[in-house]
């Protein structure tokens, strides 16, 4: 990671993260656990094999969505 910050739209929110990081970083930064998300930038889903390499840029747009279990089975029918 460099000193410097950038900025990013992250959901939808404009946020400055520290420059260089990497898509794994940004999670680690966040605190979200890897294994329960999908992550788009600039509209291009990112593959899971490809978030060490993949560098965020200023400017990027950032989706991160998370994966909900559970729901409702139905009975009975």
């Amino acid at each position: 990671m460099s000193g410097e910050t950038i900025t990013v739209r992250l959901n939808g929110e404009t946020r400055e993260i520290p420059g260089g990081l990497d898509v794994r970083g940004l999670l680690q930064l966040l605190e979200i656990r890897e294994d329960r998300v999908a992550v788009e930038i600039n509209r291009q889903i990112v593959r899971r094999e490809q978030w060490a390499e993949w560098t965020l840029q200023d400017g990027d747009e950032i989706e991160v969505v998370h994966f909900v279990g559970g729901g409702e089975t139905e009975t009975g029918r």
